[in-house]
């Protein structure tokens, strides 16, 4: 495993940078295309772990993808009923996004899969996905989860559907807003027998409704609901020519970076800035932090612009609800800009950070208090009081969670001495030049 030293900046960190494309788009370009009919251009394709499990997994079903560059592949599509049965279990790696996607998709097909994960990627609840697309018609096996009985986990089987079985139409109201698991019923319902009406408690993310929708697939949306009908429909994917934007989530860390490191100016180039992914923008706004977002244009469908941040002083807010929904990937971010904020900050709304890579929320509470911070641990959130000091130098275990061990580097900016923070090779999943992009806007981060 691998550690990075992190020193306290001395000056401010100045430049403007690239981050790696959206994660999440990623994902859904590879998977959409698998099953379109034709040839589609990906371009910015992220070299992440995450990623790559999806593009291996397509290729196992199957699908020719070229790569005409480290960044710009061509899949050749397939159809929606032409993917075929891998020789092997399909190795999602550590990203929950292929698993979960990946069982909506398999969920119809007339042969079976099984799908597997990393030592993280097997503790992540599957029953939000398995339930409903069991109510569908789809026959779906995974693994007992001995702490909670009705829950299962990885591995997962999808059984083949019989001959000439199609899933049936769902109507499903979803306890949590969730866009993998949005995602995964929307895929499951392309080639269904009737049409398919999805509702959460606030929208999520909707990457996916974009995209199909781009495609020619019959997608409705009416606030938080989504209906698709392939009623009529002659089950055309058409191919896509994406260039897929940067990653918000990624840039999240240089931009709380930026805010909480005195005489910092930073540019983030070319990200993408969909409104249902940018609850971390209004909340630092919120807070006061010196922050412009300058947008540029569309890419497939998704706007585009340049981030500016700046070093301001920040103030407490109270955080929770839908912003909580749209900034669920940043919260472990968020809690740096809390921790620098007069006041105390409460964020709320957040207990699916329970169920990611790692317990976020427990893990931030732990980090924090490594570092000094006063906070105190809720059921769906965190109460943090900031300070002006700086924070205690700390070592800090990421919990093989890349969002805690980015935080946790930002963190070590403002400490009164050297940080050390262990297990960060899991920063690879998302942002895999994140030290190097650090030390370009002078960050003293040494692997160590």
């Amino acid at each position: 495993m691998t550690d990075l030293v992190v020193r306290p900046s001395a000056k401010g960190l100045l430049g403007s940078v690239p981050v790696p494309s959206d994660k999440s788009i990623g994902h859904r370009a590879l998977l959409f295309s698998a099953v379109a009919d034709g040839t589609s251009t990906i371009k910015g394709f992220s070299r992440g772990e995450d990623n790559l499990s999806t593009l291996a997994a397509i290729r196992a079903l199957g699908v020719v993808v070229d790569e005409v560059s480290a960044t710009e592949l061509r899949v050749h599509g397939v159809s929606l009923r032409g993917l075929r049965q891998a020789s092997a279990p399909l190795d999602c790696g550590n990203s929950g996004t292929t698993m979960r996607l990946m069982t909506g998709l398999l969920a119809g097909q007339r042969f079976a899969s099984t799908l597997i994960g990393d030592a993280s990627l097997t503790k992540r609840p599957m029953m939000r996905v398995i339930g409903p697309l069991r109510l569908r018609g789809a026959r779906l096996d995974g693994t007992p989860n001995p702490a909670r009985p009705s829950e299962l986990t990885a591995p997962l089987t999808i059984h083949a559907l019989e001959k000439n079985a199609r899933l049936r139409g769902l109507e499903y109201e979803s306890p949590v807003s969730s866009a993998q698991v949005k995602s995964a019923i929307l895929l499951s319902g392309l080639d269904a027998e009737a049409a398919t009406l999805f509702k959460e408690p606030v929208i999520s993310r909707d990457h996916t409704e974009r995209m199909l929708r781009a495609m020619g697939a019959p997608i409705g949306t009416m606030a938080s609901v989504v209906s698709l009908d392939p009623t009529g429909w002659d089950g055309k994917l058409a191919p896509l020519d994406v260039d897929i934007p940067g990653d918000l989530s990624a840039a999240a860390f240089l931009l709380v970076a930026a805010q909480v490191v005195p005489e910092s100016r930073v540019t983030v180039r070319d990200v993408g800035i969909n409104p249902t992914r940018t609850g971390l923008l209004e909340i630092a706004r919120e807070m006061g932090a010196g922050l412009v977002v300058d947008p540029s244009n569309e890419r497939g469908g998704e706007p585009v612009g340049t981030l500016h941040a700046f070093h301001a002083p920040l103030v407490a807010t109270r955080a929770g609800g839908e912003r909580v929904s749209r900034a669920i990937d940043e919260i472990c971010i968020a809690c740096a800009l809390a921790a620098r904020a007069a006041g105390t900050t409460r964020i709320e709304g957040a207990r699916e950070l329970r169920v990611k890579e790692s317990d976020r929320i427990a893990m931030m509470a732990t980090t924090l208090r490594a570092f000094g911070v006063t906070c105190e641990e809720l059921d769906d959130g965190l109460v943090i009081d900031g300070t002006d000091n700086p924070l205690r130098a700390a070592v800090v275990d990421s919990g093989g969670d890349h969002r805690v061990a980015m935080t946790a580097v930002v963190l070590g900016l403002l400490a009164d001495g050297p940080s050390r923070i262990r297990d960060v090779d899991c920063i690879a999943t998302s942002f895999p030049r994140f030290v190097g992009t650090l030390r370009a806007l002078g960050a003293d981060v040494q692997v160590g």
